[in-house]
């Protein structure tokens, strides 16, 4: 019997080997909240479906959470990576919490300020609601940059703001009309046209320096996982170089397409185009974009604070600066 036992207990013992080294091999988890389901998230949705973060030994999941609740989670340990905008990591840095962002995916302000087809000018938004997101959000500064280009101010026009979600839920309340004026993502653009909605103002043609969606994570996560860090920035990096290189063209259409529910061909060209238009071909963060950001926070009152800080504290270059140094940017 204890011979037996003994023939069991080896055969349990051998059986189980091949199976601790295989799961050795098995590539690290990784969750992402993403911030907004908008291009920004293109590179992520394209390292996924084409095998690139399998190909750095990295399995992601990718859940959008609106960019204020995915930095609460992140602060909390919660969530160990996001891909969201400078003004998030600015209210945690000004509040003592622990985020940086080590990748930027846009750096420039994009948003399309649009209303509703019966309203036929600026003047015609005074007393009138607007929709802008989460209260410290991109779009929310999106907003604020498109009300000072058309001289209206919220206050002294009577202008109701309202944080209403994300791109999909602000739409939903535009064709609704319970408001009438928000921004939106530019790959809306075609179909806003469509339903006859006014483009009041595109910050794209302004050009205006801002650090919007990035890979953000602790700087302690940074130091206690450098190998998943590097690693995972090496995926993005590679994702980002095969997004702009002209042969997939059709291939990142298809993922665009699939993830934002685009229905019409011209729709996911538009949205490519607008996304090669954005997407650095280095995408490090722009201490240029978060130097904007901070000034704009400061400057609407969404965080004084903001005023105190440099871009440095803000956005840790030390990832790129080493991709940068060995080559792999090429």
């Amino acid at each position: 019997m204890r011979f037996r036992a003994g023939l069991l207990s080896a055969a349990l013992l051998f059986s189980l080997t091949p199976l601790v080294i295989f799961a050795a091999d098995q590539p690290t988890k990784l969750f992402i909240a993403q911030g907004a389901i908008s291009n920004d998230v293109t590179p992520i949705w394209f390292a996924k479906d084409r095998g690139i973060f399998r190909k750095y030994g990295l399995e992601i999941d990718n859940v959008f959470i609106i960019a204020g609740r995915a930095a609460q989670a992140m602060l909390a340990g919660q969530v160990p990576v996001g891909l969201i905008g400078a003004t998030h990591v600015t209210n945690a840095v000004t509040a003592g919490g622990d985020l940086t962002m080590i990748l930027g995916m846009k750096n420039r302000l994009d948003y399309l300020f649009v209303a509703r087809p019966t309203i036929k000018s600026a003047a015609e938004l005074k007393g009138k609601k607007v929709a802008i997101g989460t209260p410290s959000g991109s779009a929310s500064l999106g907003t604020y940059v498109a009300l000072d280009f058309l001289g209206l101010v919220p206050k002294r026009d009577n202008i109701t703001l309202l944080g209403i979600g994300g791109n999909p839920e602000r739409l939903a309340a535009l064709r609704s009309g319970s408001v009438d004026a928000t921004s939106l993502a530019p790959e809306m653009g075609p179909q806003l046209k469509e339903e006859g909605f006014r483009i009041l103002v595109d910050e794209v043609k302004e050009n205006i320096p801002f650090q919007s969606a990035g890979i953000v994570l602790a700087r302690k996560y940074m130091k206690s996982n450098p190998v998943v860090v590097d690693n995972l920035s090496k995926a993005i990096v590679e994702s980002v170089a095969a997004i702009h290189n002209p042969e997939n063209k059709r291939i990142v259409e298809q993922t665009i397409a699939k993830n934002l529910k685009l229905d019409k061909p011209d729709r996911a060209e538009k949205a490519y185009v607008d996304l090669i238009a954005g997407l650095p071909r280095k995408p490090c963060p722009s201490l240029e974009g978060i130097t904007s950001v901070l000034k704009l926070m400061a400057q609407h009152g969404i965080n004084p604070k903001a005023a105190q800080l440099k871009a440095e504290d803000v956005a840790d270059m030390s990832v790129c600066k080493r991709l940068e140094e060995s080559g792999f940017m090429k």
